[in-house]
């Protein structure tokens, strides 16, 4: 049975990024009776933001499902560890890179290496976010706005940009965006607006490279009960009442969409996005 949004009391976390060990209750990460079906098998993938949360759904995913697997994060190495270690039990490799990937010299770093040890990649999952709750949108600062770009648009462009050299026909690109990007958000003025970019950034690709069989897609979450919550939020109490189903989703219940859309199961699926998002009607 999932947690609705009254078994989650208020816990902010001192720190954005979020961490997931410090999260109650823990995120659940890959349903018991999930069975790999080999899906991915002898795949490569790269999933930034794949410490915790729903990169390590994803990441956990797909190594069930076969694939070997590069996770990207900025500095929560405690969650980066035990995200290596599941896929690990998963009997697949893991590779973990720590950085800022609105550096472009990082992003092209990360490719290289992962080809380096892993000789291919199949799949990119652009993925890791930063958001912050600022009520009044005056108040929002140069600084924090370009953060916000930096790594929520920044960075998909330079990992997309520096992953194409490897990619080839069959290969996949998914891109995160959010429910933010259809109904927006007041309090997240700038975290929105990124979304929205990150869409548009999506269906603008597909349109590049769905000929030359690479095809690109979109997961658009909801409330999801993740690090990015306790770490950007004001106030996680009642955290996803607004959905129609009246809680939060978990990133197991993402991880299937992503393992959907890298896999030949979605092979006439370009440009499109999925809405994971406990009913709530985004009119996208």
């Amino acid at each position: 049975m999932k947690p609705d949004a009254n078994d989650i009391d208020n816990q902010v976390q001192d720190r954005n990024p979020g961490v997931e060990f410090k999260m109650d209750p823990s995120p659940e990460v890959i349903r018991d009776g999930y069975r790999g079906s080999g899906k991915l098998e002898n795949k490569v993938a790269i999933i930034t933001g794949g410490d915790s949360g729903i990169g390590r759904s994803v990441a956990v995913h797909f190594a069930r499902e076969g694939a070997d697997v590069a996770i990207v994060y900025l500095n929560e190495d405690r969650d980066a560890r035990t995200t290596k270690e599941l896929v690990e039990r998963e009997g697949r490799r893991c590779l973990t890179f720590a950085g800022d990937q609105g550096d472009s010299s990082f992003c092209n770093y990360v490719v290289k290496e992962t080809i380096a040890e892993f000789g291919q990649l199949d799949c990119l999952v652009n993925n890791a976010g930063f958001q912050d709750q600022i009520e009044d949108f005056t108040k929002i600062s140069d600084e924090h706005w370009r953060k916000t770009f930096r790594t929520n648009v920044d960075g998909y462009f330079f990992f997309a940009r520096a992953a194409m050299p490897h990619l080839k026909k069959g290969s996949t690109i998914i891109n995160t965006s959010s429910v933010n990007a259809f109904m927006g958000m007041g309090s997240m003025l700038d975290y929105s607006s990124t979304k929205g970019a990150n869409l548009a950034f999506s269906r603008s690709l597909a349109d590049s490279l769905t000929p030359k069989g690479i095809r690109v897609n979109t997961v658009a979450p909801g409330p999801i009960w993740t690090p990015f919550i306790p770490g950007g939020m004001n106030n996680t109490k009642d955290f996803g009442a607004n959905t129609p189903m009246g809680r939060p989703g978990q990133p197991s219940e993402l991880g299937p969409a992503y393992v959907f859309l890298a896999s030949e199961d979605s092979s006439y699926i370009a440009g499109q996005t999925i809405h994971i998002n406990g009913g709530m009607v985004t009119g996208g």
